[in-house]
Parts: C-alpha cells; sequence; structure tokens
C-alpha cells in the first residue's frame, strides 16, 4: 500500500511505529554495545583475526575482512548512537523546561532555547552575561557593606573624631 492510497493518518501511524521500533532497537543496542561484554566480545574478535593472520598469509582479503567489518560496525553504530543521543538530549531538556516553568520568577523564555537559531543563543548568552556581572557587581557590594558594618560592632571606636583632652 502506498503513500498516495492511504488515508492521510496512515502514513504517520506507520511512520511513528517505525521511529519507535528504531527507537527502542536503537535503545536495546546502545545498553548493550555499552556493556563490558561486548567489549570483550569486540576484543575477541579482534584477536581471532590477529590470530588467523598466519594461516591466511596476513593476505589483503585477510585485512579486508577487518577493515570491512570495522567499517560496517560503525557506519551502523553512527546512527544508533546518534538516535539514542537525540533521545537523551530531548528528555533532559524536558525536563530542565519542566524545572524552569515551575520555578517562580524563572524566565520561562529558557523553557525551550533549544529552538532558537545560533544568533538568538548568542544574544540570550550575552544577555544572561551581562545579568551575571550585575549580580556579582551587587553582591560584592553587599559584601563590602556586610564587612564595613562587622567591623564597626567590632570596633566601636572607629568612625568617630579622636578629641584630646588638654589640661
Amino acid at each position: 500500500m502506498n503513500s498516495k492510497n492511504s488515508p492521510p493518518g496512515a502514513v504517520n501511524i506507520q511512520s511513528s511505529t517505525l521511529t519507535r521500533r528504531f527507537s527502542e532497537f536503537a535503545r536495546a543496542i546502545s545498553l548493550w554495545s555499552g556493556n563490558p561484554i561486548a567489549f570483550l566480545l569486540a576484543v575477541a574478535v579482534v584477536l581471532v583475526w590477529v590470530v588467523t593472520g598466519p594461516l591466511f598469509d596476513y593476505s589483503d582479503t585477510w585485512q579486508l575482512v577487518i577493515n570491512t567489518g570495522t567499517t560496517i560496525v560503525t557506519f551502523l553504530m553512527v546512527f544508533l548512537i546518534q538516535n539514542t543521543q537525540n533521545r537523551d538530549t530531548l528528555a533532559i531538556q524536558l525536563k530542565l523546561s519542566e524545572l524552569v516553568l515551575a520555578m517562580k520568577g524563572a524566565a520561562n523564555k529558557f523553557a525551550s532555547i533549544e529552538d532558537l537559531t545560533d544568533e538568538e543563543l548568542e544574544q540570550l548568552h550575552d544577555e544572561c552575561r551581562a545579568r551575571v556581572e550585575t549580580t556579582l557587581k551587587q553582591l560584592e557590594s553587599r559584601k563590602d557593606v556586610s564587612a564595613n558594618l562587622a567591623q564597626k560592632k567590632t570596633d566601636p571606636n572607629r568612625g568617630k573624631s579622636a578629641v584630646r583632652m588638654t589640661s
């Protein structure tokens, strides 16, 4: 059944099913490939390849086997890892957005910051940097005021003019 003859929603259902299945597959593979057993299996494959080198007289075919195998695995893993990374990044963004939206007084414009262009992100970064610098100056001035007040409390004669008594 091609998409021209399908009802409009059918393509979306097939697409979402495919996306869901691919995401599940990518997640399972990424979990498995990050496992120490997967690493040991890869080391074993390389060791078997190295040991069989003398049997095949280190031929071009022998080299081609490992080169082709590693190229195919790398090529496929790029897509699986990217899918997993995209999903994880989106999940983190959603969690952060929820925190921003839940905080009283927070700038809600940060909740969807990942949708901004590079120029908009740079502009927002400059604005945030300016706010940070202003806040740091305010904190420093408060610290200075607090230090002065603390010193006045410990030294009651500070700031008073000394009066000499002559007799």
